[in-house]
């Protein structure tokens, strides 16, 4: 048993109170979360093949994910929701970059090459930042991490099948799922700094809220023909067709604030490396639900490269030596896929 929550001074978080740590609720609840997510990719894949673009996909996720999490704190813990304008710069390249951005090229990436692959891709944002911390930070990493670097570049080259007229995959969805990947990596990276002074749940609620405004003017809803989310679309299983609406629903709920939850809840029972290799599942998860769902099918290839950069990935998870002290400081949950 060991205490979680901080001082008043930290998200109000009430001071001194105690919580059983249980791993394994905390590994059962992260995967939970990463089935949510893997079946989110599937479901945004349909979303962008039923014609609504990356930019309003993005959008709809960002403003109805910040609507929901405004209306749960507001009613369970207004008091969290108080931010100073000192704090408006950093939310807004926060919400920018870690959240807006991260999720479009996602979206891109998916819309042009199988769900588990550009997730593979993204998924190496823990690559960058253990190099980032290196490089620039200075901080000590573990040897492990060159050889983290050396299986992610191979098992990339893998999956995108470079030996085949320069490659299997789409370039250009290569290349945003690889800029998604530093957009994540920075996501982290600042999410490390702004936990400091602000608990998880708070911090991404706002994460949210920046990125709605930054859609808002970037893709102006007046510009949005909402008559396109009554159209209905095939679903892929048999002759089912849902509206357009129930599928951006589900992106919104079931695709980022039900697993976001989860994940946090997670981190009660869980330290943040554990639960992120335990989130790397995902991938594997998003790969077998499109198999199943959309008969994205994978080559051995893929199959091998993937899985080389999987393990590239749990071991640039571990390679930093520091280790977050409270679970008032954890990264928040990425929600990109």
């Amino acid at each position: 048993m060991h205490s979680v929550g901080g001082t008043g001074e930290v998200g109000d978080y009430i001071a001194a109170v105690s919580r059983v740590a249980r791993p394994a609720v905390g590994y059962a609840l992260t995967v939970a979360a990463a089935g949510f997510f893997a079946v989110n990719g599937t479901v945004s894949t349909l979303a962008l093949q039923a014609g609504i673009a990356p930019t309003r996909l993005t959008a709809l996720r960002c403003t109805g994910a910040a609507l929901g999490l405004l209306g749960v704190l507001a009613v369970v813990a207004p008091g969290r929701l108080r931010i100073t304008w000192r704090e408006l710069p950093f939310l807004a390249v926060f919400g920018v970059v870690g959240v807006a951005l991260t999720q479009f090229l996602y979206y891109v990436a998916i819309g042009r090459m199988p769900v588990g692959i550009a997730l593979v891709f993204e998924m190496t944002a823990p690559v960058f930042i253990a190099l980032y911390v290196w490089s620039v930070r200075r901080e000590h990493v573990r040897s492990r991490l060159w050889l983290a670097l050396l299986l992610s570049l191979s098992g990339l080259v893998l999956i995108a099948e470079v030996w085949r007229d320069g490659g299997s995959l789409d370039p250009l969805g290569v290349v945003a799922a690889l800029v998604a990947a530093l957009c994540l990596a920075t996501y982290y990276v600042m999410g490390e700094r702004g936990t400091g002074t602000r608990d998880p749940v708070t911090l991404t609620c706002w994460s949210f809220v920046a990125a709605a405004v930054f859609w808002s003017v970037a893709a102006p809803w007046w510009t949005f023909d909402s008559t396109v989310l009554v159209e209905r679309v095939p679903v892929s299983i048999g002759s089912l067709q849902l509206p357009l609406w129930a599928l951006v629903a589900w992106i919104v709920v079931l695709g980022a604030i039900v697993p976001f939850w989860l994940s946090i809840a997670a981190l009660r029972h869980l330290p943040p490396t554990a639960a992120g290799l335990v989130a790397t599942v995902e991938p594997v998860f998003a790969s077998v639900i499109a198999w199943l769902w959309l008969e994205q099918v994978l080559t051995a290839w893929q199959v091998l490269g993937g899985a080389v950069v999987l393990t590239g990935i749990v071991l640039a998870q571990t390679a930093r030596s520091t280790r977050v002290p409270t679970p008032l400081r954890e990264t928040p949950a990425a929600l990109s896929s």
